[in-house]
């Protein structure tokens, strides 16, 4: 049985931040662990004892962590804008390795553009989103076909998508986070057009 707890997920469950999980749990190879769900990069000030969402948090996170390792080899996330990217960097801190692949969509940056972009040395591949799901536009990336994964339960599909996305050719233009910043568009307001 595969813990959380041995795996470098684990200071992330302790602190709290792995919140809406879809999966969280052992998957479909021996020794690791699957989320999939949100991390919350920033806390709401608490009051007594009254649980608060947080302020944001990466959005549909798909990752896996192996006991033993100290680092998350492939991670992908939505992130409501670009400036997140540093909470990121912060929050994850000691939780990422230069080897490993870390996919981030972002819903203010221009459509046509893909980025690295490199906070310390941890190098993130930014891409754009919208009206779409991070699950969605990763099969599209990795190029998997939904029917190769049918079959598969949750888990399964997880580690078939993330052992894909680990050899996606992501040499996009380099960006720093502070032209990243300087470019990125307006956030939008997500309860804009929604019925009422």
């Amino acid at each position: 049985m595969t813990s959380i707890d041995n795996t470098v997920l684990g200071r992330l469950d302790k602190e709290g931040r792995l919140l809406n999980a879809v999966l969280k749990g052992e998957t479909t190879k021996p020794g690791r662990f699957g989320f999939r769900g949100d991390i919350a990069l920033k806390f709401q000030t608490q009051v007594a004892d009254e649980k608060r969402p947080p302020d944001y948090s990466v959005e549909q996170v798909l990752t896996v962590a192996d006991e033993g390792e100290t680092a998350i080899p492939v991670l992908a996330g939505y992130l409501h804008s670009f400036a997140y990217l540093a909470d990121v960097a912060r929050v994850l801190d000691g939780a990422l390795s230069q080897k490993g692949r870390y996919f981030m969509f972002c819903n203010n940056i221009d459509l046509s553009a893909k980025y690295r972009t490199k906070i310390g040395d941890i190098t993130f591949r930014v891409l754009p989103c919208d009206e779409s799901t991070v699950w969605k536009e990763m099969m599209d990336l990795a190029g998997v076909d939904k029917n190769d994964i049918k079959k598969l339960n949750t888990a399964g599909k997880l580690d078939y998508l993330l052992d894909a996305a680990k050899n996606v050719d992501a040499s996009y233009a380099e960006l720093s986070y502070e032209e990243g910043l300087a470019k990125m568009k307006p956030v939008k307001n997500r309860n804009e057009n929604r019925p009422v």
